[in-house]
């Protein structure tokens, strides 16, 4: 387990001292992967350094399974590295080595016999999907084969935990979604506990179990996914899940009942809406929102107009069958509470 405790970190600029993290307090639980999303200069990258204990913080712990590494010696402070691996969207293959080759470099770098490497160069290989590729240089595997190859290299020397730094940064979708599935293989397979530091709100969805939202060096918002979106006002809902846009005042007229409503799982998004419709004899639009994933499940954020004398009904049968709904102004009802 991972805990962060009040850790502050700045930097000496141009302009002079530049705070970098501000006090973060955050828990992560062994095997989980969570995901530290925020904009580009909010400190995710400080973060991770800090954690991969390549840098210390001015002020707060880090410990590690309970152990505060900011006052280890160096030798403990070398041990305790050996748990942690890192991997980064910059990090670079050798030129001249096999994908092979470079999976095995810290174990040959660490005195491991050949059948060892061996063993554990082909058991990467297959976890990340790219047996077949071995024997190819780098030059020849595009550039999410090579950020794959770059996490089983972060990964041979079995680390407890696996800081993962924009690792999908610059590769297209097909390429950030194979780099995300070994990732969570990673986690499965192996019990790594995964830190993912991203700008991409679409890796987090796809395999975070928890998320932290870090703007201007503070974590403003931090809890497992689903908690937090249920929450239409939080970050975590407004970063995460499709985007709802101004609804113009004459079309809110026209429905007796505007809300916006979430729905999780294949059940709810596929059925419970007209369910709803048909059950109650109203007539439910959707005006905005869409639909998305959380990891394998379907996630709906709609924004509804509900048309009809049940409309109240309709709402609080929704909700009872598991949707989250949040009523807004509206109608000749007036305002729902």
């Amino acid at each position: 387990m991972i805990t962060i405790e009040h850790l502050s970190k700045s930097f000496w600029g141009d302009k002079g001292p530049v705070l970098a993290l501000r006090d973060v307090t955050l828990d992560v639980g062994d095997g989980a992967i969570a995901g530290v999303v925020g904009p580009s200069g909010s400190g995710k990258s400080t973060l991770a350094r800090l954690l991969a204990l390549q840098d210390r913080p001015d002020s707060g712990s880090i410990r590690f399974n309970g152990v505060d590494t900011v006052g280890l010696d160096s030798r403990r402070l070398r041990e305790t590295k050996r748990l942690i691996g890192t991997v980064t969207g910059e990090d670079k293959l050798v030129a001249q080595r096999t994908a092979a080759g470079n999976i095995a470099l810290p174990l040959e770098q660490a005195g491991i016999d050949g059948p060892q490497r061996r063993n554990k160069v082909g058991t990467l290989l297959d976890l990340i999907g790219l047996t077949d590729a071995a024997g190819a240089h780098p030059d020849t595997l595009s550039p999410g084969q090579q950020r794959r190859i770059a996490l089983a290299r972060a990964l041979v020397g079995n680390p407890s935990v696996l800081l993962a730094d924009d690792v999908t940064a610059g590769l297209d979708a097909d390429a950030g979604v194979g780099v995300l599935t070994a990732l969570d293989r990673a986690r499965a397979e192996l019990g790594v506990t995964v830190l993912l530091a991203t700008t991409d709100a679409g890796a987090v969805r796809r395999v975070a179990d928890d998320v932290a939202i870090l703007d201007g060096g503070r974590v403003v918002e931090s809890g497992t996914l689903l908690d937090l979106i249920k929450d239409p006002s939080s970050r975590a809902a407004n970063t995460l899940l499709p985007a709802l846009d101004p609804l113009p005042a004459a079309t809110s007229a026209r429905h007796d009942r505007i809300a916006e409503v979430l729905l999780v799982g294949f059940a709810a998004v596929g059925a419970l809406l007209p369910e709803a419709g048909a059950r109650f004899g109203v007539d439910i639009a959707v005006l905005g929102g869409g639909l998305t994933r959380l990891g394998d499940t379907p996630v709906a954020r709609f924004r509804v107009g509900v048309t009809g004398e049940r409309a109240d009904a309709t709402l609080a049968w929704i909700t009872e069958r598991g949707g989250h709904v949040h009523r807004e102004p509206t109608g000749p009802q007036g305002v729902a509470a």
